[in-house]
């Protein structure tokens, strides 16, 4: 690694550095996206490849939106791991459920539009932070049994009745991996525990069998991305929509902090609306073709932090380094070998540090729990989210035809709950001010 911030110098976002200093400094960004960017694809069952070709076009694409002043990559979003998962237990295909990251990303783009004339303001109104900690908590703790389910407990989070000892010892030791890099490791490996942790797990899985190496052995070297046009399906659009409020949310938290580490207010030039199109408009591009909804990197974030460089060349070399990797039939066939007790010990931690966000948004926030808005918000969105309320929509020969639970429907009851309680407050009729 180049220890630019051990010399003091500092590469500003409009900087350009010299290729032999870029290509060193993109791999880093490479790498820190990589371990959580290609588990998605895995969890989704489908090829990491094209994902990491999307993602690459996608921080391109953010690249130019933004006149190359925010630098920022485009890594795969945890925040549809839920309706996804929800969805495919219910027999959709990826196909389908791509029409929803599409609306998504179209959403996503007419808020960034609606953003640019009005400010940021009124999300919050929404969706203020005591309704939007518990959405993304939930996010976090309805996958907790299926986490479980692959590391091998068999809790039935994913109808695993048989508690697997060798899986356990996968993923523990993958767990353990991580947790000890993520609080000993320092300087650039800091930042990419998640990938470290895949790799010891992967050599664990190895020693106990668990790994086959035939469709390494049998895969062409290059390949192209597998594109798949999306089937548009009302369901899996309205179960996958209300995540994108979520992801809006993040992306904001993202380009504060991104303004904080270079010294730029970047949320006024080039603006958050363009952030937020370049973000929206990959998302909708990614799963029109077939890859997942985008979002903006904390690991990523973490980088520019250390090295102290914080060209949007480097960014966008990165981006061009994943469009590389998306040609790799060799590394996708490598991908798909990582057996399910790995992903499961990542997961483990995963799930749960995608929860405790949400509860760090209270602290962050500084929310008022002796307020009884603030306190009925969290409580009411919990219990709906996480007890396996539904509604269900069925139709005569066809079975259940719309499902809505979970993190998508306490989305829906924040909102709705939230704007009866804002209109409680206009008509004057709480009893606190």
């Amino acid at each position: 690694m180049l220890k630019l911030q051990e010399q003091q110098e500092v590469i500003d976002v409009a900087d350009k550095v010299p290729l032999g200093k870029a290509i060193p400094l993109s791999i880093q960004h490479l790498f820190a996206m990589f371990g959580s960017s290609v588990l998605v694809p895995i969890l989704f069952h489908i090829d990491p490849a094209t994902v990491l070709f999307f993602n690459g076009v996608g921080t391109i694409l953010y690249g130019i939106i933004t006149k190359r002043k925010i630098p920022a990559f485009l890594g795969s979003s945890f925040a549809f791991i839920a309706p996804v998962t929800l969805l495919a237990t219910k027999g959709f295909s990826f196909a389908q459920i791509q029409s929803g990251f599409f609306v998504a990303g179209l959403v996503f783009s007419a808020v960034a539009i609606i953003i640019g004339y009005t400010g940021v303001g009124w999300v919050k109104k929404v969706l203020p932070p005591a309704a939007m900690g518990s959405v993304v908590a939930i996010i976090g703790l309805e996958l907790a049994p299926t986490a479980a389910d692959m590391a091998g407990f068999a809790v039935g989070g994913a109808n695993t009745k048989v508690m697997n000892p060798t899986w356990i010892a996968v993923s523990m030791i993958t767990l353990a991996t991580v947790v000890i890099g993520t609080v000993v490791f320092r300087g650039f490996l800091k930042v990419i525990p998640i990938l470290i942790g895949v790799v010891v797990g992967y050599i664990s899985a190895c020693f106990f069998g668990l790994v086959d190496f035939t469709p390494v052995l049998n895969a062409n070297i290059l390949s192209l991305p597998k594109f798949e046009m999306a089937q548009m399906n009302w369901t899996c659009i309205l179960v996958i929509l209300p995540a994108t409020l979520v992801v809006i949310a993040e992306h904001i938290g993202h380009v504060a902090v991104t303004s904080s580490v270079v010294g730029k207010d970047l949320a006024e030039d080039p603006g958050l609306h363009r952030s937020l199109l370049g973000d929206g408009l990959s998302t909708a591009l990614s799963g029109l073709f077939g890859s997942v909804p985008t979002t903006t990197y904390g690991e990523n974030i973490g980088v520019l932090a250390i090295t102290k460089v914080y060209s949007s060349y480097v960014i966008m070399g990165a981006g061009a380094l994943s469009i590389v990797l998306g040609f790799s039939g060799t590394l996708s066939a490598l991908i798909k070998t990582i057996p399910t007790p790995v992903i499961g010990g990542i997961s483990l931690l995963l799930f749960g540090t995608i929860a405790a966000s949400g509860i760090r948004t209270f602290v962050d926030e500084k929310v008022d729990f002796s307020k009884p808005k603030n306190l009925i918000l969290v409580s009411v969105i919990m219990i709906v989210g996480l007890s396996g309320i539904s509604i269900d929509i069925t139709k005569a020969g066809m079975g259940t035809v719309f499902q809505l639970k979970g993190m998508g429907l306490a989305s829906v009851v924040a909102i709705g709950l939230n704007l009866i309680l804002i209109l409680f407050e206009k008509l004057g009729i709480m009893n606190e001010k």
